[in-house]
């Protein structure tokens, strides 16, 4: 990874890892909100201790909600809720591990992986930022959902046999103490089944400032396995797996790339963030992509622990 300077003076000037506190950090690039097409640029720290990277003078708690929007929901949502099998290896991930208790599911959304546990012998519990979303897993798995900030949750110290949480620790302004909640709220034994970006990934390393998992400035910090494992180990967990499962950004992140190029040739098309159907001869280029290059490429960088996202299963030891 190489150092490049974006001019924002106040942020070069907190150097210190606010994971491992080094003060071996470098910037490590810039790049705009790409989701929505803004120009707004921001820059990215990282540490050669740790490797975790972070986001220079992020947006306020407050301000937070103009970065993200209907659009962007929407996308969640349609996300969790694509097919049957969204979440059947996640479900069986939870299963052989543990096969029944009290579970929760920090950022739950409309509860589509709640749902997966609805009947059995899980009592099941949610943290929802969004009410209307809450409200659909209320709804939809009778699941107790707390709305509102994760650290504001009341739930009680060891009241949990596993907490879960997908794609939402990169989104936190803080981290650890969320971790450090999660750990209290765990029984003895209990477990944490945690999903995030790889900022680490070979997808990370070519796409650079493209690559969709960065998503500034939604997400704040950018993990690798070892940034994840060290934050984990700091707050007393003891690691049973970490991995880099096989699955892709790139077609997001090659999206942004032709959207940068169409404008540097002076057109322009609506940004990801606004919904549009593909055409017949893309979705024929897609489906090709995905069954010849795409798979072995992202059953490869997962052979190598470079895949783009990890996910990552932690104990609270008794």
């Amino acid at each position: 990874m190489t150092p490049t300077s974006n001019g924002r003076a106040s942020a070069g000037s907190a150097t210190n890892c606010p994971l491992c506190g080094s003060l071996r950090t470098f910037r490590w690039l810039e790049g705009p909100d790409r989701f929505h097409g803004r120009s707004c640029v921001y820059g990215l720290q990282a540490c050669s201790a740790c490797s975790i990277v972070w986001l220079l003078d992020p947006p306020s708690p407050e301000a937070m909600s103009d970065h993200y929007g209907p659009a962007y929901h929407r996308m969640i949502t349609r996300a969790g809720e694509g097919s049957a099998q969204r979440w059947a290896a996640h479900h069986d991930v939870v299963e052989r591990l543990k096969t029944d208790g009290a579970i929760l599911d920090i950022g739950c959304s409309s509860g589509s992986f709640l749902e997966t546990f609805q009947g059995g012998a899980w009592k099941l519990s949610g943290v929802e930022i969004s009410a209307p979303e809450a409200e659909r897993a209320r709804a939809r798995t009778q699941a107790d959902v707390f709305v509102g900030d994760i650290l504001d949750a009341p739930f009680q110290p060891g009241s949990f046999d596993v907490v879960t949480s997908f794609d939402v620790l990169e989104h936190l302004h803080r981290p650890r103490e969320v971790m450090a909640k999660v750990f209290d709220w765990l029984k003895p034994n209990g477990l944490v089944y945690l999903g995030i970006p790889n900022v680490l990934s070979w997808e990370a390393r070519i796409f650079r400032s493209y690559w969709y998992g960065l998503e500034l400035p939604r997400h704040l910090y950018h993990f690798s396995p070892q940034s994840l494992k060290h934050l984990m180990a700091s707050i007393g967990f003891s690691e049973e797996w970490v991995k880099t499962p096989p699955l892709t950004y790139s077609e997001y992140s090659a999206r942004y790339v032709c959207d940068s190029a169409l404008q540097g040739l002076g057109f322009s098309r609506a940004p990801l963030a606004v919904p549009t159907s593909p055409g017949v001869p893309w979705r024929v280029v897609r489906k090709a992509w995905r069954l010849t290059g795409l798979y072995a490429w992202s059953h490869a960088a997962a052979y190598a622990g470079a895949g783009p996202a990890i996910e990552a299963v932690f104990r609270k030891l008794p």
